[in-house]
């Protein structure tokens, strides 16, 4: 696994950790928060997925 997989999972387990403890405790701000950073988390490996997939064809075609 690479470090930037362990970022996107990372980002993912904290802002679902965020989302939990905001709406036990009632704090909308927090809970949002993390609503947005695992929503960034999986966006993030999705983008990263498609530029190594584009990297990798280009070099295909260069070849």
């Amino acid at each position: 696994m690479s470090w930037k997989d362990l970022i996107c999972l990372c980002m993912v387990i904290v802002g679902v950790v965020f989302f939990l403890y905001g709406s036990n405790y009632y704090d909308a701000l927090i809970g949002w928060t993390g609503v947005y950073l695992a929503i960034a988390g999986f966006l993030m490996k999705i983008v990263l997925m498609v530029w190594e997939s584009l990297k990798g064809s280009e070099k295909k075609e260069n070849g």
